[in-house]
This record gives C-alpha cells, sequence and structure tokens, in this order.
C-alpha cells in the first residue's frame, strides 16, 4: 500500500513512499476496513462493526454444523463471544487474527455460502482493541494470545478441558473510538436478526438466551408487535426465502439478508425483493395500482443464499453483487431474474389458494390508492405555489447532500450532510450562522406542528409547514431521494421544546417510520449548563455533570458562575458552532422492537385520557427541580 506524502518543501520523491504493516495501515486507515468509528449512538459505528466481525465467524461456524450455540456478554466497554465451533487450527491462532489476507474462507471446500469472505474482520477488530485475547480449543488442547492495538503481547498453548470452539474477548481502543459506549439494544437487534436467518441456532446475550423456531416470521413479529393486517405470507425456494405481510399504518419495514448477514442498507437484493413484490400483486389483481400503492404498509423480508458476495463495503451493510455464481463456477442468473422469478412464479399462485388473505392485501391497496388519490388532488391545488419546492421559505440549504455524486473534495461531506429543524426566528438564526454550509442546513418552523397521530392524512398533507419539510427532505416520493444523512430535532429543553419534539416524532412515527428504523433521524444535544470562572467555562448537558464541574472549579479561590439555558437562542453563535462541529452530541430516535408503537401514539398523542393524566401527575416536577441551580456558587 503506498501513502503520498508531500515534503514541506512541496516535492514528491522516493522518501515519501511509505510501506505499512497490515495492522499498522488498519489503525492508520480505519474507516477502509470498519467504514466509520463512531462513539457508539448508530448501528453502523464501528464499535459494533467489529464485534459483529467476531460473531460473524462464529456464525460461520454454526453454517458449516459446528456448534448451535454461541455465547455473547458484552458492558459499555468490553465484549466477549465464544463459540462451539471446530476451533482455529492451533498452530495458526495467531496468524489467523492478525496477518491480513489469512483466512479459511479462501478455501471453498470448507466454506460455502457464509459471511466472512477476505480474512479482514477479526484483524480489524485485534487492531483496533486496546486488549484483544484469543483462545482455540480443539480436542483437549488449547491456544491462546493477547494482543495491545494489534501487537503481539503473549502466547502460550496447554491442555485444556474446554469444550471445541473459539473464544474471543476485546476492549475497543478509547482513541480510536472516543467516550464510546455500547448500546445493548443495539446489539440485541443484531443478536435476533441472526437468529432469525439460522433456525436452530441460540445465541446467549448476556445470559439470555435468543433462538428461532420459525425463521423469518419470528423477524416479522419482532419487527411489528402489533398484530399485521393477515397471517405472513412466508415462501421458501433453494437459496432464497421470503416473507411478506402489511402493517396498517404508511411506509414500509423491509429486512434484507445474504448468507445470514443482516445487510441495513439493503443493496441489490432489495431492490429486486421490491420490485417482484409489486409486479406480483399489480399482476394478481390487474387493476390501476402503482407499485407505491402495492408497498405502502408492507413488511417483509428477503433472505438468499450465495458465494462470494460482493458487498459495498466491509462492513457488509449493503449488497453489491449483480449475478450469482453457478454450482460449477459458471455465471448464474443475476439477483434481479432470480428473486423476481422465484417471487413472481409464487406469489400468485399462494393469493389463489388464499383468498382471504388476497382480499385483506387488495383492501390495503385501496386504502394506499384513495389517499394517493388525495395526495396528487392536494398537490395540483398547489403545484404553482412555493410551499411545494424543495428551496422553499423554510430552508436555509447546504451545498452537499447525501446519496449524491460530487467531487472528491467534497465527497467527505456526503455521510456528514445533515439537516437541523428548529423553532423560532432566534434559534434558527443562530444556528444557520454557526452552522458549516458545505454539509449542514437549518429548516424553521413557527411554532408547533400539527399534531398528525389525531389528524387526517389529507389534513396532515395540507399542512404547509410539513409539507415544505418533507418536500426539503426529499421524501415526498420515498426515502430514495433523502437529501440528508442526518435529521436532527433542534429544540428547546424546556416544555413547548419538548412537545415540538413529540410532535415532530410522532409526525415521522406514522408517515416515514423508515427513517427511523434506518437511523437517520437524532435529537440535538446541547448544554444546560455553563460553568463559568475567570480562567475557564465548562459546559455540561446533565445536573450530574453540571455537580462534578462545580465541585472540581469550586476548590480553587475564583467565584463560579453558573448559567442555565433555557433556550437555543440564548446560546451565542461562537458556542453553537462548537455544539454542532466535530463534538456534536446526538441522540438518535431508535424504535423499540418489543414495543407497540401505534399503542405508544395512542397513549402520548391520542385523547387526552385519564391513564395520561395520571401518568402526568405521577412524574410531574417543578421547575425550580428541573433546574436545581443557583446564580452563583
Amino acid at each position: 500500500m503506498e501513502d503520498k506524502h508531500l515534503s514541506s518543501a512541496g516535492n514528491y520523491t522516493d522518501e515519501n513512499i511509505r510501506t505499512m504493516e497490515g495492522m499498522k495501515h488498519i489503525r492508520l486507515r480505519p474507516g477502509m476496513y470498519i467504514g466509520g468509528l463512531g462513539n457508539g449512538t448508530d448501528p453502523r459505528h464501528g464499535i459494533y462493526t467489529i464485534l459483529k466481525e467476531v460473531i460473524d465467524n462464529s456464525v460461520d461456524e454454526f453454517t458449516m454444523g459446528f456448534g448451535k450455540n454461541i455465547i455473547v456478554d458484552v458492558d459499555e466497554k468490553t465484549a466477549s463471544v465464544r463459540d462451539y465451533g471446530q476451533g482455529i487450527p492451533l498452530g495458526s491462532v495467531i496468524k489467523a487474527v492478525s496477518i491480513l489476507n489469512t483466512s479459511g474462507r479462501f478455501d471453498d471446500s470448507v466454506y460455502q455460502k457464509t459471511i466472512g469472505l477476505n480474512g479482514v474482520g477479526i484483524k480489524a477488530t485485534n487492531a483496533l482493541s486496546l486488549d484483544f485475547y484469543v483462545a482455540s480449543y480443539r480436542n483437549g488442547e488449547g491456544s491462546w494470545a493477547k494482543f495491545s492495538q494489534g501487537e503481539l503481547v503473549d502466547s502460550g498453548r496447554e491442555k485444556t478441558s474446554e469444550k471445541n470452539g473459539t473464544f474471543v474477548r476485546f476492549t475497543p481502543d478509547n482513541d480510536m473510538f472516543p467516550n464510546y459506549a455500547y448500546r445493548m439494544e443495539i446489539i440485541e437487534q443484531m443478536v435476533r436478526n441472526y437468529t432469525c436467518v439460522k433456525v436452530g441456532l441460540t445465541i446467549t446475550f448476556n445470559g439470555r438466551a435468543y433462538r428461532s423456531e420459525n425463521g423469518l416470521p419470528d423477524w416479522i413479529t419482532y419487527n411489528i408487535p402489533e398484530s399485521p393486517l393477515y397471517a405472513p405470507i412466508h415462501l421458501q425456494g433453494e437459496d432464497i426465502e421470503m416473507i411478506l405481510t402489511h402493517h396498517d399504518g404508511s411506509g414500509t419495514i423491509i429486512g434484507s439478508f445474504v448468507n445470514g448477514q443482516f445487510t441495513i442498507d439493503g443493496g441489490t437484493h432489495l431492490s429486486a425483493y421490491k420490485e417482484a413484490v409489486a409486479r406480483a400483486l399489480m399482476d394478481f389483481y390487474k387493476k390501476d395500482y402503482t407499485p407505491e400503492d402495492c408497498r405502502q404498509g408492507l413488511v417483509g423480508a428477503i433472505y438468499i443464499h450465495m458465494q462470494e458476495p460482493l458487498f459495498t463495503s466491509q462492513q457488509k451493510i449493503a449488497l453489491q453483487s449483480e449475478r450469482l455464481i453457478g454450482k460449477n463456477g459458471e455465471p448464474g442468473p443475476t439477483i434481479r431474474s432470480f428473486i423476481n422469478d422465484f417471487i413472481c412464479n409464487n406469489l400468485g399462485n399462494y393469493l389463489l389458494i388464499h383468498k382471504d388473505i388476497a382480499t385483506a392485501i387488495e383492501n390495503k391497496i385501496k386504502q394506499a390508492y384513495k389517499l394517493r388519490q388525495e395526495i396528487i388532488q392536494i398537490r395540483n391545488r398547489n403545484k404553482n405555489s412555493k410551499a411545494t419546492s424543495v428551496y422553499n421559505e423554510n430552508l436555509r440549504d447546504c451545498r452537499i447532500h447525501y446519496g449524491t455524486h460530487t467531487s472528491k473534495q467534497m465527497a467527505q461531506y456526503i455521510d456528514k450532510s445533515s439537516i437541523f429543524i428548529t423553532e423560532g426566528k432566534s434559534a434558527s438564526g443562530t444556528i444557520t450562522n454557526a452552522r458549516n454550509p458545505n454539509f449542514q442546513a437549518v429548516f424553521s418552523i413557527r411554532g408547533k406542528s400539527k399534531n398528525s397521530y389525531r389528524s387526517s392524512d389529507a389534513k396532515v398533507l395540507e399542512n404547509v409547514e410539513l409539507r415544505n419539510l418533507v418536500a426539503a427532505l426529499g421524501i415526498g416520493d420515498g426515502l430514495s431521494g433523502l437529501r440528508y444523512n442526518k435529521i436532527i430535532i433542534a429544540s428547546d429543553a424546556d416544555d413547548d421544546g419538548m412537545h415540538i419534539r413529540m410532535l415532530l416524532i410522532t409526525f415521522f412515527l406514522k408517515y416515514y417510520r423508515e427513517l427511523i428504523r434506518e437511523g437517520h433521524l437524532y435529537i440535538l444535544e446541547t448544554p444546560l449548563f455553563r460553568i463559568k470562572t475567570k480562567r475557564e467555562n465548562r459546559y455540561c448537558y446533565s445536573h450530574e455533570e453540571r455537580n462534578a464541574a462545580i465541585a472540581e472549579l469550586s476548590k480553587g479561590k475564583e467565584k463560579v458562575e453558573i448559567t442555565r439555558f433555557k433556550g437555543l437562542g440564548e446560546i451565542n453563535e461562537k458556542e453553537f458552532r462548537d455544539f454542532i462541529g466535530e463534538n456534536i452530541r446526538l441522540e438518535p430516535i431508535v424504535i423499540d422492537e418489543a414495543e407497540d408503537v401505534n399503542a405508544l401514539l395512542e397513549f402520548y398523542m391520542g385523547n387526552n385520557t385519564f391513564e395520561r393524566q395520571q401518568f402526568i401527575m405521577r412524574n410531574l416536577r417543578s421547575q425550580d427541580e428541573i433546574e436545581g441551580v443557583d446564580d452563583d456558587v
């Protein structure tokens, strides 16, 4: 690998050419191996990638018929994985976890249609860990090794009573993942994804056993706890499995898997699934429906097995392969035709037999069709209005947008592309002046938006500000046009701000739930307090941070001043620039798959019931309790 550095004189010479060992290169260029780094607030962050790489190897052992149990233990900082597979060959333990391009997955006679492909994953875990320990057990013998930041510290070989398999324990390096912490709900979803496509596999996560007896039907149950409109349609064939149903809402929830790997960003197989389902339904009903009508409220998943899958990155978050490999290594059918043929040939036959399900699906499609016609009418009435334009009066746009192709200089900003949704001129003005105009946009709303849960779809769609917001985000025709990777709600930390936050979250939950499921919606965390002395300003995001700062700064003789920020408009532009810069704090909006989302919306945003009144009374605190701060100490 060549790394070009310009000398101080600006000359490019032989001395500028460097060769780096594999493990050092992983630490220098981690993005090549695990994508983004991050602190653990998003399932795409690197600490989950390096954990997944270890689990992938264990799942591959199960796939090849070795070991039905995997034990995963994780606290905030450290993770361990124990499987009961074959175990790494004892003489190759050190090599298998520390030398790039070393793997048993290169031998197709041993591993076929597995997740692991190129021998990189566990090396990345090792290189990016402060402490890394691996042990392999085979037939009464064990071999182990300890590493730090990819460098071998110690190793040994000994007799053992441990059952065959592999054990890995690691602590991610805080220098690579600043202020990281594992979120258990993200790992729980990861574990469930594995077990739902690997029937018979038990993964015990932090003492709780996860096992699926039914496969993809269980994945549907986990992802829509509320009852679906009809019993899920589950179809299986050679190297392919699919499931679909509909729920009583809008938006789609569709999972995609390759060889047991959950592809969070889909890829060619997901695109083919969406196309095939819509085509099969339109062919069956032979009505003037559109693909969007057929997919409205769709919940489903597609799972394929294939040799040598090509992913968009080492993270394996999206499938890039266009074609399958045949049994003898010859080119097979395209993934698109393979999935289309299977679904179109089987779904129609299924509906002919199950007429009650066919009726339920058509009723849902008719509902979507009616809503689409209402939307068309509303848009036609406003087609000459500026309100329907992406560039509307509420938007202060940025230069770089999510999913666009641009120059190499600007490409670094694409994943950073964000839009802040603010309320009021003061807050929006501050953020607009403090933002980075390359990749940070601002959308300003006036006061509280409509409660979309209690309003009809047509009323919501007629709301100018919400319509402007949808246009600015580029999601009027689905998430394919999404213009920003992060949608950030920036509201005040008072009652009104919290209400605005709830109204916006409700809107996205009802109409664009997939935005949340795919990790695009966030809450901006801004400091509640500024602790100031003559020599230092310290910003605190919680009462605990405030108390710790006061205790520390009060040790001197200087007076400590405490400022409580009640609104975003109270923070000056210079301060705000730091708060939304490299050290921005974002709280992701995550849907707990065990919760009935519709029931939650009904409780919080529905009619003002006695139960909700009692809940408020039990949890009500005075403003003094909330602030709990004097002017100075």
